[in-house]
């Protein structure tokens, strides 16, 4: 239809012109960027209208699977690949890599003490986890927070089986001695798939995906001072590390958890031999104040002054 594309971008200029006068200037630009890609896509791809209400719909779905153990939007920006790029477009400069917080950091982390096991169920193959906190030019930071969380040896969180685990299995909430070390005891996860019971596993059936994530352990490190960092350990070996259903792997997060035999060792980690032992250490960068910087050009105020 003649001027149909003249009056789409007059919606969207007109769209993106009424956050002009957003006060917060951050806000203005998030929104007002949101607003020019969403309105590309829709005119690049042009959807039918029943194909926009289904997509409404299963947003609607997707809020509706939330609950206070449960972040289906979370899983729904996992396998979209967003999670990930968020995480990699604010990297640290340097350090350890980041990755993705995940559906299932969803309680608060019971605290510990460095040698506490996170284990409860007492099922598992015996594993000892060893890190060292530090900053950018290696010092160690003593009192860092470590929050850790992981799936059993079966691949479940706790929050997944209520009727099975202990809330808390599997987390720990930790603080680094004055050498920037702890240590825990657990078990070894297993790959799982996420969940598939909702409006993600209906995506991903209807793609052909599968829904599995490589074995790994969770972290959240702060320290005063510093940039906070969400990462995880990769257990080395582990199915699905070549095809991450959340695209979260990074080859310098890959650990091995070798066997140990040493009888003696075993009674220093408070464990029985043979047991899996993991050691790493995790830097993290100290904290800059960068001056706010607003690029007048992304604000388009003559495109605004005209679609008013």
């Amino acid at each position: 239809m003649p001027g149909t594309d003249e009056a789409a971008k007059a919606i969207t200029a007109a769209a993106v012109g009424s956050f002009h006068d957003t006060p917060d200037p951050r806000l203005r630009e998030l929104l007002q960027g949101l607003v020019r890609h969403l309105h590309g896509y829709v005119r690049e791809l042009r959807p039918t209208i029943q194909e926009w209400e289904y997509a409404v719909e299963y947003l609607t779905a997707v809020g509706q699977k939330c609950d206070p153990t449960r972040q289906e939007f979370i899983l729904l920006s996992d396998v979209l690949g967003v999670s990930m790029l968020v995480e990699t477009v604010n990297e640290q400069g340097g350090g350890t890599e980041s990755t993705v917080l995940g559906p299932f950091h969803v309680v608060e982390s019971p605290k510990r003490e460095s040698g506490d096991t996170i284990d409860l169920m007492g099922t598992g193959e015996p594993c000892v986890v060893s890190l060292r906190v530090t900053s950018a030019d290696g010092s160690p930071l003593a009192g860092a927070s470590v929050d850790v969380w992981q799936c059993t040896e079966d691949g479940f969180y706790d929050v997944q089986q209520p009727d099975v685990q202990p809330l808390g299995n599997g987390r720990g909430l930790f603080r680094t001695d004055d050498e920037g070390r702890l240590w825990f005891r657990t078990v070894v996860p297993s790959h799982y798939p996420i969940p598939t019971d909702g409006p993600v596993g209906r995506l991903l059936d209807a793609t052909g995906r599968h829904p599995y994530r490589p074995a790994h352990i969770h972290f959240i490190v702060e320290a005063a001072g510093h940039r906070p960092l969400t990462t995880h350990i990769f257990v080395a070996g582990s199915p699905y590390q070549d095809s991450d259903a959340v695209f979260a792997v990074k080859e310098s997060l890959v650990v091995d958890f070798p066997q140990v035999d040493d009888e003696k060792k075993a009674r220093e980690y408070q464990v029985t031999a043979p047991f899996r032992m993991a050691e790493f250490d995790i830097t993290v960068e100290p904290e800059t104040i960068e001056p706010e910087t607003i690029e007048p050009e992304t604000i388009e105020p003559e495109t605004h002054k005209d679609a008013r």
